[in-house]
């Protein structure tokens, strides 16, 4: 079993964030949807480092879930069952390595090859996009006559959701709680997923005055493949102590995702009174 950030599916290997953002390669688009009867769709790749870049596309299976602390990370278990919703093992990319110059684009195709019979519902895998490219030069070295580099490479995960037949989602919204922590109020609530699909969607989160005025909110993209119990945070620094109105919303929009690929879904919708001290 693996848990890797969920907001942050991209994994610098032997370097620091900074040093290597710009050795990876650019990805669009951000989920990949497929259906049961068009069975392909395309990832574009561009490399926008100084160096070529030797790219792989592989695929797991993962999702999303929350652990004891309200982080969403991704969950691969340690092997793909049967009755699990996996697309992975008929997912083909093609081509799967290439090396990409400076500057320049690849389209990448993704072929569906589903079983036979396969029963309706959703099914989900990652498509991984492996970049090496460059060396990151290791100061401190005690000749001027040696030196020594870092390999770069930096790994990419997006979703990948198949889809067959008619599919419908939703999510209950229970147990909303917040407690300032810090410089923050710490807001969590529970997530339900229900219908047959996994549930894409924003949380919004408002805190309002005892005059009904707004003075802190917060927006959050969420995916709800099973249930869930995220944490949000609001910033109250400043804020005088008091009463307040904590009012929560679950709809399925979503800025990064065209709207004819997201299923339809009822706003969901709680609030409760906090203090801050």
């Amino acid at each position: 079993m693996l848990r890797l950030p969920a907001f942050a599916f991209v994994t610098l290997l032997a370097v620091l964030a900074s040093e290597a953002a710009a050795q990876g390669v650019v990805v669009a688009p951000h989920a990949v949807y497929l259906d049961h009867r068009t069975r392909s769709a395309s990832v574009t790749l561009y490399n926008p480092g100084a160096d070529p870049a030797e790219v792989t596309i592989s695929s797991l299976y993962g999702y999303p879930v929350t652990d004891s602390l309200g982080h969403f990370t991704l969950f691969v278990p340690d092997s793909v069952e049967a009755a699990m919703p996996s697309a992975t093992g008929w997912i083909e990319a093609f081509p799967r390595r290439m090396t990409l110059a400076p500057l320049q684009r690849q389209l990448v195709r993704l072929l569906a090859r589903p079983p036979q019979g396969l029963p309706d519902g959703e099914y989900w895998s990652r498509i991984m996009i492996s970049a090496k490219g460059g060396v990151v030069q290791v100061a401190g070295a005690d000749s001027a006559a040696i030196q020594i580099g870092l390999s770069l490479e930096v790994r990419t995960i997006i979703p990948l959701i198949y889809r067959k037949g008619t599919l419908g989602t939703g999510i209950g919204l229970s147990g909303l709680r917040a407690a300032p922590v810090g410089d923050s109020l710490q807001v969590r609530v529970r997530l339900d997923r229900q219908g047959t699909a996994a549930y894409v969607g924003t949380a919004k989160g408002t805190l309002l005055s005892s005059t009904g005025a707004t003075v802190a909110t917060f927006q959050q993209p969420v995916a709800v493949y099973y249930d869930a119990e995220p944490v949000f945070t609001i910033p109250i620094a400043g804020k005088p102590a008091g009463s307040y109105r904590l009012r929560m919303e679950l709809n399925g929009e979503r800025t990064d995702i065209p709207t004819e690929l997201l299923l339809k879904s009822v706003p969901v919708r709680d609030s409760i009174e906090v203090t801050i001290p």
